[in-house]
């Protein structure tokens, strides 16, 4: 079993997404008890996509992520360090640009992308402050970042009951719908141990980004923070 710390080995967790990739989106409908989908919907109005724009998608799995960029006219990539995540979507959606890459070494030129997101995948990477970092190079002056990610709910009754939920309630679930129910319990473990809120907002302003802000989605269990590249 892959346990959850801050010095995550890519090789181990892209070897746990490829083992998950076939039902990962089912199993995130069911694990969030349908949430997942309005977390899409809000990163989809955050990122604003437009007709023409660039669109970066980082940790974007199958592309169910990315589809709303792309149905909204910007040429959209997805981009993913699992290979067995990029071949299901290549799968399901062979006309999209998928692509291979680690979030720490990007495989674009500096300023590619009008806007850049990741959603549930800045947990996993093992180091976060170079990936902030390399989403701001490739990032136009100007250019937008939106990251959805698991957070910490704001109000402690609810946060302690989630956290139960987490660590008791999501493995059995995931056993029973998961193709590699271990892997939930590293993400579990992830969630626990991530930055909250205010933690996460200093880093991306370390790396560079300006105007910062987030915003909480379902009480903090997720938040959805938000950058610019400087035009300077």
């Amino acid at each position: 079993m892959t346990r959850a710390s801050l010095d995550k080995q890519p090789h181990e967790v892209a070897a746990m997404f490829d083992d998950v990739a076939a039902r990962y989106d089912l199993t995130n409908d069911v694990l969030s008890l349908g949430q997942a989908r309005l977390w899409r919907r809000a990163v989809a109005r955050a990122v604003d996509a437009r007709p023409g724009e660039r669109v970066l998608d980082l940790a974007a799995g199958t592309a169910t992520s990315s589809l709303p960029f792309a149905e909204a006219g910007a040429f959209t990539v997805p981009c993913d360090f699992s290979l067995g995540m990029l071949a299901e979507g290549k799968r399901r959606h062979p006309w999209m640009p998928f692509t291979a890459g680690d979030a720490t070494r990007l495989p674009f030129r500096e300023g590619a992308f009008d806007a850049v997101t990741i959603s549930f995948g800045l947990r996993n990477v093992h180091d976060t402050d170079a990936a902030l970092a390399e989403l701001l190079r490739v990032t136009a002056p100007g250019g937008r970042v939106v990251i959805c990610e698991f957070s910490h709910p704001t109000w402690a009754p609810f946060r302690t009951v989630y956290t139960e939920y987490l660590m008791r309630a999501l493995p059995p679930v995931a056993d029973k719908v998961s193709s590699s129910p271990d892997a939930y319990v590293y993400l579990a473990e992830s969630i626990r141990a991530w930055p909250d809120q205010p933690a996460l907002a200093r880093r991306l302003q370390q790396a560079g980004w300006a105007k910062v802000a987030w915003r909480n989605l379902s009480g903090g269990i997720v938040a959805l923070h938000r950058g610019t590249r400087p035009k300077d």
